[in-house]
């Protein structure tokens, strides 16, 4: 199992503040240390001169994020404790405030982009749609409303 630092890749490239959401072996899937560590890195560089953009990348070929790690957020409700309440707590906070960021935020949206992956990228300013793009709020099947301001997103794409 890879460490927090290690689901999220921290680095900077000439002035990109590069994120890479690391865990192509569940799609990207986001959980909760991963949202933390990527608030954190957006607050490291807000005010940092050297970095004049972020972007946010997927490792692997299958896609930037399928949306929150379901299987956490499923044991989670099976053992009956509140653990993802945080979670989407805080995806919540970082969403608006990836809307909000002053640096250009550049999502480069290729392969799988579901759920919370839309949350962490169609919010930010530049959006770079491949061909490859499968975007999906898959709530949506079963009668529920998108989070993550799907809706909100949708209205204006």
């Amino acid at each position: 199992m890879k460490t927090e630092s290690e689901t999220v890749l921290i680095e900077t490239e000439g002035r990109s503040g590069v994120i890479t959401l690391n865990r192509p072996e569940a799609l990207n899937a986001l959980t909760h240390p991963m949202v933390v560590r990527i608030a954190e890195a957006l607050t490291a560089w807000e005010d940092d001169p050297a970095i004049g953009h972020v972007l946010l990348r997927g490792a692997g070929e299958r896609g930037l994020c399928a949306g929150g790690d379901i299987r956490a957020i499923h044991a989670d409700a099976k053992a009956g404790t509140t653990a993802s309440l945080g979670f989407w707590r805080d995806e919540y906070r970082l969403n608006a405030r990836i809307a909000r960021y002053p640096k250009p935020y550049v999502a480069l949206m290729d392969g799988i982009v579901m759920g919370g992956g839309v949350g962490v990228s169609a919010h930010g300013s530049v959006r770079i749609v491949t061909e490859r793009a499968r975007v999906a709020m898959p709530e949506t099947g079963i009668g529920f409303v998108p989070d993550v301001g799907g809706t909100y997103l949708l209205s204006r794409a």
